[in-house]
C-alpha cells in the first residue's frame, strides 16, 4: 500500500483523551473527506516512519497531511478547515475512535496545556515521495 493514496489525512495522539475528542469532531465534520489516523496505530507508525526523521517527536501536535505537505499544529488549522469545506468525498474511510488515555488529560489544566501547545507549535514539511 502506498501512503500517498491515503492523503489527505489527520494524524492525532490517540493516547490523549482531548486529542481523541478533537479527532472525533474533525471526523464528524469531514465525513469521508479526510482519513483520521492515530499516532500509535499501525498505519500511523508507518506514515510517521516515512515522513518524519527518526529523532523527531511528531506527537506534540496533530498533523494534517496532503500529497505535497505535512502541516503540524497551528499551521494545520487553516488547511484542515479548507479541506473540510472544499474536499471531495472518497470511499468509506474507517475511523477508530478508541482512546487509551494514560495521562490525567481530562482536567481543565490539561485542556489549556494542550490548547497552548497547539497554538505555540507549528511546523510545515514538504513531502518528497
Amino acid at each position: 500500500m502506498d501512503i500517498r493514496d491515503l492523503f489527505p489525512l489527520v494524524i492525532y495522539d490517540d493516547k490523549c483523551y482531548l486529542c481523541s475528542k478533537f479527532a472525533s469532531i474533525v471526523h464528524r465534520f469531514a465525513k469521508d473527506k479526510i482519513l483520521i489516523v492515530g499516532h500509535y496505530s499501525d498505519i500511523g507508525m508507518k506514515i510517521k516512519s516515512e515522513v518524519f526523521d527518526s529523532n523527531y517527536d511528531s506527537t506534540v501536535m496533530f498533523w494534517f497531511m496532503t500529497k505535497k505537505t505535512a502541516f503540524g499544529g497551528r499551521a494545520a488549522i487553516l488547511p484542515l478547515f479548507f479541506n473540510v469545506l472544499t474536499g471531495k468525498s472518497r470511499e468509506h474511510l474507517d475511523y477508530d475512535s478508541s482512546s487509551s488515555c494514560t495521562q490525567d488529560c481530562k482536567t481543565p489544566k490539561a485542556f489549556f496545556m494542550r490548547t497552548g501547545s497547539l497554538f505555540s507549535n507549528s511546523k510545515k514539511i514538504a513531502l518528497k515521495f
